[in-house]
C-alpha cells in the first residue's frame, strides 16, 4: 500500500485549532503532525493529539454500526441495526411523542464536540428548528460568561491576535493554563522572554506555565475580580491612568474606579489570599511595559465572580491606554471571522414561541417533569452530557428514565451513549469536510476528508440530511451539500476574504482575517469597539439589560461557605474533555487530588494515598498528591475523567452544582465547587 500525506485541522475543544498533517496508510492513520498550513501553529502540536489520534480514530470504543439497545440503559448493551432500520426507529418514537406532546417535547441535547462550523451545528441546527423542537441555550455550559463580558466591554470585535504576545515586554497568563489548553500562546510567550519581556501567571493552581513565570499570583477562587480591583487602584495611585485615553475612549470610568477603590491594595490581598507587595510588583511592571498583552484564559470564567473577573482584568489595559497593534487582549477571536450563522443555521424555520432551556438545567427537566410539556425525546449530538454537565448524578438520574427516548450520535461509545435507545455512528474530523473559525486566533482553515469514514460512521451533516429526509422536511436548505454548507457559513463578499470562496481556501494554507492593508486585526488599531457608545465601556447598559442591574459594573459576591475546600478543575495533558482517553477509562485513569501539605496535614492524609472528595452532590474517589502547587484551602482535580476512573462510579462534575450560576450569562461554577475530602 501507498503511504499518503494529508492536511487535516485539529478540531478539538482548543483555542489553538492546529493545522496538521496525517500519514495514512491501507486508509487508517498511522502518524499525526503538526503542519506549517497555519503560520501561528508553525507545526507544533499537543503530545496529546500526537500520542492518542490513531486510537481515537481505530481504537476499540470506536462505533461503526448503528445500534440498538437490547439491555438497561446504562448497561452498555446493544445490537446491531442497519441505518434504514435505525432512522425509522428514530421518525417513529420521535413522531409518537410530537404526536402525543407536540414538538416541544423534543429536546437537541448537543454542545460544542467537534469545532468545525458543519460538524458543530449546520443540518443539525435547521433539522431542529424545522421540526420546532424545544431550544437550548448552550453557552452557560462554557463560553458565554467570557463572551457577554468581552460584548459588554468592547463590543462584538476581535482583540489582538496572540501572536502579539511574542513582542511584548510584559505578558500577563490570567486563568490560562496555557501550555495544557492554549499550547502556541506559551511559544509566543516564550520568545518574548528571550528578548527580556517579563511574564506573570495568575491561577489558583501553580500550573506549568505558573512555574515559569516572573511572577505568580495565586488568588483564591472567585477573588479575581477584586485583584483587578487593586491593580486598578494601584495603577491609579502610580499616575499610570491614560487621562487622554481614558477621556476619549472610555465610559464608565468614574463609577468603575469607585468600585475599584473600596478593594485598596492591602484588602484585596487579604481577601485573595496573595501578597499585597505582589500586587503592587505587577502594577509596577504594568505601568512600565511596553507592550503589554493579556491572555485571559477560560478558567476565569467558571465562577461566581465569574464575569466581573474578567470585566476588572479587561479593563486594565484601556485604563492604561495600551491598546493598538502591539499591546491588547487576547480574547473575541471569533469576531475576526465573517460568520453568517442565520444563513447556515435557519432560525427562519423556527415557529414563533418555541421555548428555550438553558444547558445546565438539562439534568433537572428530565429527572422532574415540572415542564409543559414534558421533555420526552432527546437527541444527544457533539456532546457527552454524563461526564461534561454539572450536578452529574442529576444527570444520569434523568437519562436513566425509560419513558425518554434517547438517541445518540457519537464516535465513542461514552457513558451518555450507554443510555440511549439508538445510537447512530459519527464520522471523525479526519473523515468529512469542514471550515474552521478558530476561537484563539484570527486563521480560517478549511480541511477534507483524511481517510474515508470508518464502517458505516457518516458526517454529522449527512445523518441530518438522512433524518430530514425520513421526517418528510423537503425545503431545499436540506439538499444542500457541506460545500454549499461553507458558502452558506462565511459571507464570501466580506473584505476579510479577500475574494475567497469559503469552500475553495486552500486545504494547504490558512486564510488570515487581515485589516485591508494586509496588516493583523488589533483593537484600537485598525479595529474600534462596538459598544453603542463606540467606547469601552466599563459600565455597561447592554449587561444591565441582559442580566440585570447588577450587572451593570463589575462586582463581588463573597462566598456563604457550607464546606472548608474550593476544587477547581484545570484540564488535563491526556484528555480534551473526556476525548482522546481510549476505550473508556479504568481507575488507573484517575485523576490525583492536589492538596496543599498543610491541608492534607489537618485531616491526617498523606500522599498518595487514596482519597473521598465530597459534598451534597455526590463523592468522588481519588488519589491525593500533596503539593504546595495549590494554596490552602484549595484543592485540584483535572476535568474529563471517564465515570470508569472512579470506584463511585462520579467523577468530579458530580460535586459541581448546576443551579450556582456565575454573575453573567447564568454560565457554570466548575471552579468555584466547596467540597470536603476524606480518607477513601
Amino acid at each position: 500500500m501507498t503511504t499518503l500525506e494529508r492536511a487535516a485541522v485539529c478540531t478539538l475543544d482548543c483555542p489553538d485549532t492546529c493545522s496538521l498533517s496525517i500519514t495514512v496508510d491501507a486508509g487508517r492513520i498511522v502518524k499525526v503532525r503538526g503542519s506549517k498550513a497555519l503560520p501561528y501553529t508553525d507545526g507544533v502540536i499537543c503530545n496529546k493529539v500526537t500520542h492518542h489520534t490513531a486510537g481515537f480514530v481505530h481504537g476499540s470504543g470506536r462505533l461503526l454500526h448503528p445500534l440498538r439497545r437490547a439491555g438497561p440503559r446504562g448497561s452498555g448493551r446493544f445490537e446491531r441495526v442497519s441505518w434504514d432500520e435505525a432512522l425509522d426507529t428514530v421518525r417513529r418514537r420521535v413522531a409518537a411523542v410530537i404526536d402525543r406532546w407536540g414538538p416541544q417535547a423534543v429536546l437537541p441535547l448537543s454542545y460544542a464536540g467537534p469545532h468545525g462550523l458543519l460538524s458543530c451545528e449546520s443540518m443539525s441546527a435547521r433539522f431542529f428548528h424545522k421540526l420546532g423542537a424545544t431550544q437550548l441555550y448552550r453557552g452557560a455550559l462554557c463560553g458565554a460568561v467570557r463572551t457577554q463580558a468581552w460584548v459588554g466591554t468592547y463590543g462584538g470585535v476581535p482583540g489582538i491576535g496572540p501572536e502579539a504576545a511574542a513582542d511584548a515586554r510584559l505578558n500577563i497568563v490570567w486563568g490560562n493554563n496555557a501550555t495544557v489548553a492554549n499550547l502556541h500562546i506559551v511559544r509566543a510567550v516564550h520568545a518574548a522572554r528571550r528578548k527580556g519581556g517579563r511574564l506573570a501567571v495568575i491561577d489558583p493552581l501553580r500550573t506549568k506555565i505558573a512555574e515559569q513565570a516572573d511572577l505568580h499570583l495565586a488568588p483564591l477562587p472567585g477573588t479575581d475580580v477584586l485583584l483587578g480591583f487593586a491593580l486598578a487602584t494601584e495603577l491609579e495611585r502610580l499616575g499610570a491612568h491614560d487621562r487622554r485615553f481614558i477621556a476619549e475612549h472610555v465610559r464608565g470610568y468614574d463609577e468603575f474606579m469607585e468600585r475599584a477603590r473600596a478593594w485598596p491594595v492591602e484588602k484585596a490581598a487579604e481577601a485573595c489570599g496573595i501578597a499585597a507587595s505582589d500586587i503592587r510588583l505587577l502594577a509596577a511592571w504594568m505601568a512600565e511595559a511596553d507592550p503589554l498583552v493579556m491572555a485571559p484564559g477560560n478558567g476565569l470564567e467558571r465562577g461566581r465572580n465569574g464575569g466581573s473577573g474578567i470585566r476588572a482584568a479587561i479593563a486594565l489595559p484601556a485604563l492604561l491606554g495600551k491598546l493598538g497593534a502591539r499591546s491588547g487582549i487576547v480574547l473575541g477571536a471569533g469576531f475576526a471571522f465573517p460568520k453568517t450563522p442565520a444563513r447556515l443555521q435557519r432560525p427562519d424555520l423556527l415557529p414563533p414561541g418555541t421555548r428555550t432551556l438553558n444547558i445546565l438545567d438539562v439534568g433537572r427537566h428530565l429527572e422532574r417533569d415540572a415542564l409543559d410539556p414534558p421533555i420526552r425525546a432527546v437527541i444527544v449530538y457533539n456532546h457527552n452530557p454524563i461526564v461534561v454537565h454539572p450536578d452529574q448524578n442529576r444527570v444520569k438520574r434523568g437519562l436513566g428514565r425509560e419513558d425518554i427516548f434517547l438517541v445518540g450520535i457519537e464516535v465513542a461509545m461514552t457513558e451518555s451513549m450507554q443510555h440511549c435507545d439508538i445510537v447512530l455512528p459519527a464520522a471523525t474530523h479526519f473523515e468529512c469536510d469542514d471550515l474552521y473559525a478558530a476561537y484563539g486566533h484570527h486563521w480560517l482553515q478549511r480541511a477534507e476528508a483524511a481517510i474515508p469514514p470508518a464502517g458505516e460512521a457518516l458526517p454529522n451533516t449527512e445523518i441530518f440530511r438522512r433524518l430530514a429526509a425520513r421526517f418528510g422536511f423537503a425545503d431545499p436548505c436540506f439538499k444542500a451539500d457541506d460545500r454549499e454548507l461553507m458558502d452558506e457559513a462565511i459571507d464570501p463578499a466580506h473584505p476579510r476574504l479577500r475574494g475567497a470562496k469559503p469552500s475553495a481556501i486552500s486545504t494547504r494554507e490558512a486564510l488570515r482575517m487581515a485589516a485591508p492593508d494586509g496588516r493583523p486585526l488589533a483593537l484600537f488599531d485598525n479595529v474600534m469597539p462596538a459598544t453603542p457608545s463606540g467606547r469601552v465601556e466599563l459600565s455597561s447598559d447592554v449587561l444591565a439589560e441582559r442580566w440585570g442591574q447588577a450587572a451593570r459594573l463589575p462586582g463581588y459576591r463573597p462566598r456563604a461557605r457550607r464546606h472548608p475546600l474550593s476544587l477547581i478543575s484545570p484540564a488535563s495533558d491526556k484528555r480534551v474533555s473526556s476525548t482522546l482517553l481510549g476505550a473508556g477509562g479504568s481507575p488507573a485513569d484517575a485523576p490525583v487530588l492536589r492538596m496543599h501539605p498543610d491541608d492534607a496535614w489537618a485531616r491526617g492524609l498523606s500522599n498518595g494515598q487514596r482519597v473521598r472528595a465530597w459534598n451534597d452532590l455526590g463523592a468522588v474517589i481519588l488519589p491525593l498528591a500533596v503539593t504546595d502547587a495549590v494554596s490552602r484551602g484549595v484543592v485540584a482535580s483535572e476535568k474529563g475523567a471517564w465515570l470508569a476512573s472512579s470506584p463511585t462510579g462520579q467523577t468530579i462534575s458530580a460535586l459541581v452544582s448546576a443551579d450556582a450560576r456565575a454573575d453573567l450569562a447564568e454560565g457554570a461554577c466548575y471552579n468555584d465547587t466547596e467540597v470536603e475530602v476524606g480518607a477513601a
